[in-house]
């Protein structure tokens, strides 16, 4: 059995993905945010970062992960839901961040981080929700 992660794998992740967001914007002048990427390399969007950029972006996302797993460690994933409301909270957040102009990613890690007041208030909105959500359906549903 795996040990837990430690407090300093998290610091180190949240690291890694700080410096990956700031190599975009610094290099690219891009925002590393997930949606518009994904809406790129979709081609639902095409007016951010280039078709071949964002889909590098978008491969390299379960890549990097799979290549973790597979050198590093594969956590154990314990999914105590039904795949019905996994595909219907998948849906809820792909219209969130198409209604709110952007991800946790875009507007949490880097909108926050250049104090633009339009990602504060999405962070602070996507944050709240989430947390009334989670205790509505625990406590109220009893899902």
């Amino acid at each position: 059995m795996l040990e837990p992660l430690s407090p300093f794998v998290a610091i180190a992740g949240g690291l890694l993905i700080g410096v990956a967001a700031a190599l975009l914007l610094l290099g690219n002048g891009r925002i590393a945010g997930v949606s518009g990427m994904v809406a790129t390399a979709c081609r639902i969007d095409t007016r951010g970062t280039p078709w071949g950029q964002a889909t590098a972006f978008v491969v390299g996302l379960p890549l990097g992960a799979g290549l973790v797993a597979v050198f590093i460690r594969r956590p154990e994933l314990l999914i105590g839901t039904s795949p019905a409301a996994l595909v219907v909270a998948g849906l809820l957040v792909g219209f969130g961040t198409r209604l709110g102009n952007g991800c946790t990613s875009g507007h949490g890690v880097c909108g926050t981080a250049r104090l633009s007041p339009r990602s504060i208030a999405a962070t602070l909105t996507f944050m709240g929700v989430a947390a009334v959500s989670v205790f509505f359906i625990r406590h109220v549903l009893g899902v």
